[in-house]
């Protein structure tokens, strides 16, 4: 079990308690696909690779997930289209930020989702 007291990494200012470490733990699903994005954040920052793989879309999933030495400092999620609890399809636009061997920056996406068998899945994303 991957474990985070405090504040969930996902910006939330939920506790990761109640917010992204149920879905990391597999205890629940995420409603929404803003959820998912969420806890798939939270997985990068934990570094949860099976939280990752779990969630990803069979057709676009990669043979294996890299963590790398990756810090990631703060996410703001700037827009969600569709992808609520009776969509089948949906997108989050986000920022998130990071710092690695000194040095900073961040990645902005446009992320799409879609629902397979009742459950959430990451498919690929648009990213500057």
């Amino acid at each position: 079990m991957t474990t985070a007291p405090g504040p969930c990494p996902c910006g939330s200012r939920e506790a990761y308690a109640g917010c992204c470490g149920p879905i990391l733990d597999g205890q629940r699903l995420a409603a929404t696909a803003e959820q998912l994005m969420r806890s798939r954040y939270t997985a990068f920052a934990l570094g949860d690779e099976g939280h990752l793989v779990r969630t990803w879309h069979p057709r676009t999933r990669p043979a294996q997930v890299d963590l790398d030495d990756t810090e990631w400092t703060g996410l703001t999620v700037v827009a969600s289209h569709a992808g609520g609890a009776e969509d089948a399809e949906g997108t989050v636009e986000f920022v998130a930020r990071w710092r690695r061997g000194g040095r900073s920056g961040r990645m902005h996406e446009v992320s799409r989702f879609s629902r397979r068998a009742g459950r959430w899945l990451y498919v690929d994303g648009d990213h500057d």
